[in-house]
């Protein structure tokens, strides 16, 4: 996903104090976001100037204590073409050096009232959001009591009419069909739709619906993280399917692993409600609750007990 400066300023509410359209259409490459301290001093040899330039109160002070030469010999140094944009934090005076070496090289200054490690973390949740690579999953994703649930399963097993069961149920539609998936770190998985299907269910016999029309702005989200995954296959009669739930299971998406859980259909099976359980099973496992290991408990106790009163 392609991000300009434009997009960044709208997002986290920053004033354009230089820029043209054409500078603030400027495309930002990387989510990672450089503090210059060592470049003031004229150390240039790691610099990376496709990284947008944050200014907050220590670097406007050092540049304030530079005589106006040196203050734009640096900053022309540290200004270059590449650069998608300098911003400068707590609403600090820009110094006329700055606006000159940026109007020079053609890089738009922009401003902001917010403190510099706040403005720094919203930029890079954003940038991280917006550029992480995207991987494309079949499959439904819904918001179930707070929890980002993956719906997947063999092509025409019911999964956007389980989808339209939970939404009516109260529940949030995040995607239909196909599911764009990356990795906000090591450990978390974002899902979003495409653009053209967002809000859109695909139920066979009826066509196309908007969820957000029928159902209200309620019924649909857009992004979740995906915490659990779904997956619905045909009951069969000789196959083995887990029934305790101590059968540990999870898949790999952009390089992040999630348990997934495998739940078998057959008719006048409720699937819906099966998952509604089935999520909120994982998170009271996740805040210390697991009923397996509680039935386990109470099994050997059961059998400890019937051993005492045999002997």
């Amino acid at each position: 996903m392609a991000v300009t400066v434009q997009m960044l300023v709208d997002k986290v509410k920053l004033d354009v104090v230089y820029g043209s359209e054409e500078l603030l259409q400027k495309e930002i490459v990387t989510s990672d976001i450089s503090r210059p301290g060592l470049e003031m001093t004229g150390y240039f040899d790691y610099y990376s100037p496709e990284r947008i330039q944050l200014l907050g109160m220590k670097e406007w002070s050092y540049l304030t204590q530079m005589t106006s030469h040196n203050r734009y010999s640096v900053l022309k140094e540290m200004f270059r073409r590449e650069t998608p944009a300098v911003i400068v934090a707590r609403d600090l005076t820009i110094p006329e050096e700055m606006l000159r070496a940026a109007k020079e090289e053609d890089i738009a200054v922009l401003q902001s009232h917010v403190p510099t490690s706040r403005l720094s973390g919203e930029m890079s949740w954003y940038l991280d959001s917006c550029l992480a690579e995207r991987t494309s999953v079949h499959g439904v994703l819904m918001d179930i009591y707070g929890m980002g649930v993956l719906i997947q399963g063999d092509s025409g097993i019911g999964k956007s009419e389980t989808g339209l069961e939970l939404v009516k149920r109260g529940h949030r539609l995040v995607a239909d069909d196909r599911v764009d998936v990356f990795a906000k770190d090591e450990e978390t998985l974002w899902g979003e739709p495409a653009e053209i299907l967002r809000h859109f269910l695909e139920i066979r016999g009826v066509g196309i619906i908007d969820v957000m029309s029928l159902y209200g702005a309620s019924a649909v989200k857009d992004s979740s993280q995906v915490q659990l995954s779904i997956y619905l296959e045909n009951f069969e009669k000789d196959k083995i399917f887990d029934r305790l739930g101590n059968g540990n299971e999870d898949i790999e998406l952009s390089g992040v692993r999630i348990p997934r859980i495998r739940i078998p259909v057959k008719t006048g099976r409720n699937v819906s409600v099966v998952i509604e359980a089935a999520a909120m099973n994982y998170r009271a496992k996740q805040m210390g609750y697991d009923a397996t290991k509680t039935f386990e408990n109470r099994l050997t106790d059961l059998i400890d007990q019937n051993e005492v009163n045999n002997d």
